[in-house]
């Protein structure tokens, strides 16, 4: 356990622009937190609704999905074992996490929410999205998971720069559309990116202390092809 931080910090330096990135967004966000109300994100992207902003968030929310945690061990697999069996505990604890943190925050949904204090009627909906209720808005699990997903997936690649800053666009737009389509608050999908990345991290540590020899069965690829992924990840 002991290198556990050297690990940690590891990670950080060699992912310089994913962590910019999410720390421009760290900085920005607790920004908007400070000065502003919980339902103002959802107020605002209320206002700028159209029908190519409605698509684009209805498909980008299904990133933060288990069909997108499915696709990404299968791909990971074939390249190499050990990838594959790492996205699989890292969305299992993804799962876990959410459904503690959520039981113990125990927060409202915006419907919820917004109903409560009669504000329902200022709200522009989405077409044909089911809106969640209840006390299981905090943090988001759609962002939680997108964060944990794609941070991972920065963190193996070779290329640190234009796919690493796509691949936390990726998560962002997961975020975003939760505000969008009126599913959470801002606060909620802004600690579930936290939650996630550190995920991410320490899962990533972890694995790193595997050994790394290619007779292993982890250590090998279902197919033995090379798709950029990170060799010295291992």
């Amino acid at each position: 356990m002991g290198g556990q931080p050297h690990l940690t910090m590891k990670t950080i330096r060699e992912n310089p622009f994913f962590f910019i990135a999410f720390s421009i967004w760290l900085i920005w966000g607790g920004v908007w937190l400070l000065t502003h109300h919980t339902g103002d994100g959802i107020l605002f992207w209320s206002g700028h609704r159209s029908p190519f902003r409605d698509l684009f968030f209805k498909q980008a929310t299904r990133l933060g999905e288990g069909v997108a945690y499915l696709a990404v061990i299968v791909l990971a697999s074939l390249v190499r074992i050990r990838h594959g069996l790492l996205v699989l505990v890292t969305g299992l604890t993804v799962v876990l996490t959410s459904f503690l943190t959520k039981s113990l925050f125990a927060q409202e949904r915006p419907l919820a929410y917004l109903r409560r204090f009669n504000q329902l009627d200022q709200i522009n909906f989405v077409d044909g999205v089911n809106l969640h209720s209840g006390t299981t808005s905090f943090p988001s699990g759609h962002t939680m998971a997108a964060f944990a997903l794609f941070a991972l997936l920065a963190f193996l690649i070779k290329q640190k720069r234009i796919p690493a800053l796509l691949l936390f666009l990726l998560a962002f737009f997961v975020a975003t559309s939760r505000v969008y389509l009126v599913q959470h608050f801002f606060k909620d999908v802004y600690a579930g990116s936290i939650i996630g990345v550190l995920l991410a991290m320490i899962f990533y540590a972890v694995q790193l202390r595997l050994p790394a020899d290619k007779r292993v069965w982890y250590n090998r690829g279902v197919w033995h092809n090379h798709f950029g992924l990170n060799d010295h990840s291992t």
